[in-house]
């Protein structure tokens, strides 16, 4: 992976891509594959508020590290349900 912000979203989608598709035994992405959607979403929703205490009382730092987990089980999700992060921006595209 490059740390190019332009891509890291595809690489960090396509690497969760390959694990589902390529179980490697021990990987936290399995897990919640094997878990399924509700427990994906279960996540998502945890750090989603997890995000919120960070931001209002913690530190920069903690919530860009929150933010960071939310981003990375919401990419989860999408792989889970088949969205790519180009229909996301899209969506967005069109919003502006």
């Amino acid at each position: 992976m490059t740390d190019n912000s332009e891509t890291i979203i595809q690489e960090l989608y396509d690497l969760i891509l390959s694990r589902r598709e390529n179980p490697v035994e021990g990987s936290y992405t399995n897990y919640l594959f094997t878990k399924g959607n509700d427990k994906i979403c279960k996540k998502a929703g945890e750090e989603a508020i997890e995000v919120i205490i960070a931001a209002t009382h913690g530190s920069k730092q903690d919530t860009i590290y929150e933010l960071a987990d939310l981003h990375y089980h919401l990419l989860v999700l999408m792989a889970a349900n088949g969205i790519t992060p180009d229909e996301v921006y899209k969506e967005l595209k069109n919003r502006r």
